[in-house]
Formats: structure tokens, C-alpha cells, sequence
């Protein structure tokens, strides 16, 4: 069972990923922890990523590919995996596609996890971390026992720059702009499910594993 996770910044499709992984077994890969296990392994394609990433340049598609190739032919994707974070585009939807029916595979699933733009923002200009130890709240849904300090270390929280709402609103821009179109491309090739990513995290859990059985 190969599974794409599609959702906004915030949508909650990276918990959903790593669920889904445990449930049936499969592995959760993060585009984001293939390219630092490379490099921190000093592998021939963590060394060509690293010479963009050093000079702050994306990864090419076709090399983000070939990283992505690598890790899914280990032994442990036997069964499936669940991709999070790839692709973000239709040329890394169409490259991905391409070199997985030369293997004779396909992407069996595209999960949606489908939230609102404001409840996103709602959601992430929310949340709060330690500067110290890094736990994390959120205003309504988690919050510290005591405003601004955190439950752990006692050391003042935070919000992110990246949850700031015009930073959040920007990456949501970012989103539609590139990724929205994904829905699209795999509507068309009959694999698309969307979940409503609104409710409580075990109930969108629950929806997603009703769809995969």
C-alpha cells in the first residue's frame, strides 16, 4: 500500500502519516529525514544535495526523486510506505509517477487532509514553544498550566516565526499555488480521498483508515 499525504501547513497530515505508519506497519518517510540521513551519512546523493542545500537552493526534482527511489526500494517498503512532505509539485508528481510504473508500481492512495485556510491559521498562530526544552502548547487546545511559561523547564514560551499568521498566510499562498494543483492530478488518476482534517485527530485517523481498510 503506497500512500501520498496531502494537506495545507498545519493541516495535521505529518501525525496522520506517522498513525497510519504504526497501524499497518509501513514506513513513514519524510522527504526532510532522507535528505539528513544522507547526508549525515555521507552517501554519494546526500553529497549532490547537500551542494544545493549549502548554497540555499532547492533540490533539484530529479535528484529529490532519486533520494526518494533509493529509500523505497529498501527491504522494509516491502508493504507499502507513506510519503509525507513528496511531492509538493506536478513535476514531482509526474517524475515520482514515471520512474515508479518503470518498477511496475504505483501510488495506490492520496490522502487529503482537508482544513479551511483560516482555521489553519487559527490553528498555528496558536501554538507556543519552549526557547529551553522545546515542548510545545497551544493556546486552546494545550495549554501551559501557567500563560507564557512553560509546564516542563519553566522557561518563557513563543511563538515561532513560522506561526506567525502573515508567515502562516504566506505558506498557505505557497501551498495553493504549488500543491493544490496535486489534488487535481491524482482526482484524475482515480487514487484521490479526502478526510475532513476539522474534527479530532482520532476521528480523521478513523476516516483515513475506513478509506484503506
Amino acid at each position: 500500500m503506497k500512500i501520498v499525504m496531502l494537506g495545507a501547513p498545519g493541516a495535521g497530515k505529518g501525525t496522520q502519516a506517522k498513525m497510519i505508519a504504526d497501524k499497518y506497519e509501513i514506513p513513514h518517510i519524510s522527504t526532510g529525514d532522507i535528505f539528513r540521513a544522507n547526508i549525515k551519512n555521507g552517501t554519494e546523493l546526500g553529497k549532490e544535495a547537500k551542494t544545493y542545500m549549502d548554497q540555499g537552493a532547492l533540490v533539484p526534482d530529479e535528484l529529490t526523486v532519486r533520494i526518494l527511489l533509493d529509500r523505497v526500494v529498501k527491504a522494509d517498503c516491502t508493504n507499502g510506505y507513506v510519503l509525507d512532505g513528496f511531492p509538493r509539485t506536478i513535476p514531482q508528481a509526474e517524475v515520482l509517477d514515471a520512474k515508479l510504473s518503470e518498477m511496475n508500481e504505483k501510488i495506490d492512495y492520496a490522502i487529503n487532509v482537508d482544513v479551511p485556510d483560516e482555521n489553519i491559521v487559527r490553528r498555528m498562530s496558536g501554538r507556543r514553544a519552549c526557547v529551553n526544552c522545546g515542548a510545545t502548547y497551544h493556546l486552546v487546545h494545550v495549554p501551559p498550566k501557567k500563560e507564557g511559561i512553560c509546564d516542563k523547564c519553566g522557561n518563557e514560551l513563543i511563538l515561532r516565526d513560522d506561526d506567525k499568521e502573515e508567515t502562516v498566510k504566506n505558506r498557505l499562498k505557497v501551498y495553493h499555488d504549488q500543491t493544490q494543483p496535486l489534488i487535481d492530478f491524482y482526482t484524475a488518476k482515480g487514487v484521490l480521498k479526502s478526510v475532513d482534517g476539522t474534527v479530532d485527530m482520532m476521528d480523521v485517523f478513523k476516516a483515513i483508515t475506513d478509506i484503506l481498510g
